[in-house]
Order: structure tokens, then sequence, then C-alpha cells
């Protein structure tokens, strides 16, 4: 039987009638109402049938720690980040939820733990100027928020971490060496290398694979293959066995807005405003069957080196809550039927 691990990428529709800018503003103020909204959407997430969850991100990815780099009080010097500050408010915050879980199933929920990574996070502060010191400083820093993550956990278990580079492969200003960021990946991943959970880079482009395949402490490879199935094209098994690297395929699309495109050309209008149409997406677009298929496909190209698998990428821009968690449960479906 073929067992692949069901995971998401961590954003999540808010629910009806929150906005984004509340729920930023809210992290520093209504504290109980954000953790309602972090648990109610995770919970949701298990009820889908998500094998290991990512923490409902609803923060800016790169504010959520910059902010804590750059603030004075939390570090010992430019981006060294105190470890009392290395926290992620998110986790805390699911751990009456996970303990509920916990209460009523008799299983800790599994957690995928994702960071923001080094490169994303320097080009931010820096674009295209190279200074290797600076980024390995901001790397220790991540290694650091995943040893708080790893430790603290009470009534889950981090199962997973994710590293996310979206701009690896994607942006021009990225003018690093390949090994120093591989030595900014491997100093990033050391702690949850060195407890042994596996660790895996959320790439939004595969041209540059390789250098996570060759960082010791990455064992999982992220390919938003869904959307993007050219992107296989770039993946050579034989590299992945050489390096001993897996996948983490995408085998749902999330990119929303093209899929609404081609409803509002099919159907004449703007799906927008029809909910009935936007429930095309998870009825007549992203089906068990379609994700079923691609299940198929990238396991007849990589076979066993598929680990992971799941939507592309977050689902926070998705209609609704609703619509989300419908669309994670054909994924459950598809996996029960390959399975079968």
């Amino acid at each position: 039987m073929v067992e692949f691990i069901f995971d998401d990428i961590g954003s999540y529709p808010l629910p009806e009638g929150v906005s984004r800018e509340w729920v930023e503003a809210a992290f520093d103020g209504e504290k109980e109402k954000v953790a309602e909204i972090i648990g109610s959407a995770f919970l949701q997430k298990l009820e889908a049938g998500v094998a290991v969850p990512t923490y409902p991100q609803f923060q800016d990815m790169n504010k959520q720690f910059l902010s804590i780099l750059n603030d004075p009080d939390c570090t010992d010097g430019p981006f060294s980040v105190k470890p009392e500050c290395a926290k992620i408010i998110e986790l805390e915050m699911l751990e009456n939820y996970a303990k509920q879980y916990r209460e009523e199933t008799g299983n800790k929920p599994d957690v995928r733990v994702c960071v923001t990574g080094p490169l994303e996070l320097y080009l931010q502060q820096f674009g295209s100027a190279v200074y290797p010191d600076i980024l390995n400083l901001i790397a220790s820093s991540i290694n650091l928020f995943i040893k708080n993550a790893i430790e603290d956990a009470e009534n889950f278990n981090v199962r997973t971490i994710s590293i996310d580079e979206p701009s690896l492969g994607l942006n021009p200003e990225v003018s690093f060496e390949n090994n120093a960021l591989i030595e900014a990946l491997e100093l990033a991943s050391s702690y949850a290398h060195e407890k042994g959970l596996d660790v895996e880079i959320h790439l939004h482009s595969a041209l540059h694979y390789e250098i996570p395949c060759r960082t010791r402490g990455i064992n999982v490879i992220g390919v938003e293959s869904a959307s993007n199935p050219g992107y296989l094209d770039l993946i050579d098994k034989a590299l992945l066995e050489e390096t001993d690297s897996y996948l983490r395929a995408g085998v749902a699309r999330t990119d929303v807005f093209n899929l609404v495109a081609g409803l509002n050309e099919e159907y004449n209008t703007n799906a927008w405003k029809e909910p009935e149409l936007l429930e095309k997406l998870v009825t007549d677009l992203e089906t068990p069957e379609v994700i079923e298929e691609r299940l198929k496909e990238v396991y007849n190209r990589f076979g066993e080196r598929v680990m992971y698998v799941g939507p592309d990428c977050g689902l926070g821009s998705w209609p609704s809550q609703s619509i989300a968690g419908k669309l994670l449960k054909n994924i459950a479906i598809a996996l029960r039927n390959f399975d079968s």
C-alpha cells in the first residue's frame, strides 16, 4: 500500500465578517478572539483529514519574524534573536485546542511548523546586497524559533518543519552563491535535523531545487506541481536518490484567481459574486478524481520518493472556510481512493 503524508501549507480563509487587517491588529490586543479563529481553523483542517496540518497562518509571513528580529528589546545584536523572544504566537494559541482534540480522541495531533526562510527575510531587508554574515545571523535566529516550537509543544507533536523560500528560483535579486545559501539553510534547519524531524522547503519554483537537495538538514522538497506540472520535469529522481531527498508534491491547485477566471469565462459572469458558482471550484474543477489522477502521475514518475502531498500553496485567498475545507476533504478522498 502506498502511504503519503497529507499536509497543508498554512494560510486559510478567515471567518465571514473578519478582515485580515483586524486580525493583524488583534494579535497585539484581542488575543483571545484571535486564538478562537486560529483554533477553529486548525480543527477544521484536522476534520477535513489533513494528517499534519500547519498552524493556521493569518499574519504576514515576513512581518511575523522581522517584527521580532528588528526589535532591540528582543535581540542581542543585529538579527540575533533572544531565546525568550523566539516564539511563534500561533503555536501558543493552539495549545488549548490541541488539548481539546487530545481529550476527545486520545491522541496528540501532529503539527507542521512553517517558518519564513532566511533568504526571504534577508531579501525583505537588504534586497540584492550580499552580506553572508547577516544571512547566517538570520538563519541562526530562525533555528531558535524552530527549537522553541519543538521544545515548548505540550499538547501536540511537531512532526514536520517547513522553511518557506518563495523567492528561491523566482527573484532575480538573489545574488548569493549556492554554497552560501546551503550554509544558511543548514543553520536554519540544524535543530530540527538534530531531532530527526522531516524538514521541508516550500518553493514557488523548482528551478533551484538542487540547493535544498544538497542541504544537510532538509530532506523534503516542496513543489507546486498541480498548477505547474512542468515543474516535475525539472526534478531528477536520480538526484533525489543520490541526496536521499523526497518530494512534497502539490496535488490540488490553489491558484484560486486563475480558477475563478476560468469560471467567469465559462459562465460569462463574475463568479466572486455568485456563491453557487464558487462551489464549482470543488465540485467541478478540483474534484477527488482530478486530484487522484495527479497523485498517480507523480507516483508513476517518482515512486517512493514522494513522501508528502497536499494543496500547492496556502488557501488564504479562497472564498470561504467552507470551500477551502471541501478542497482539503477532496484531497483526503483522493488519497483513500488511491490507496484502495
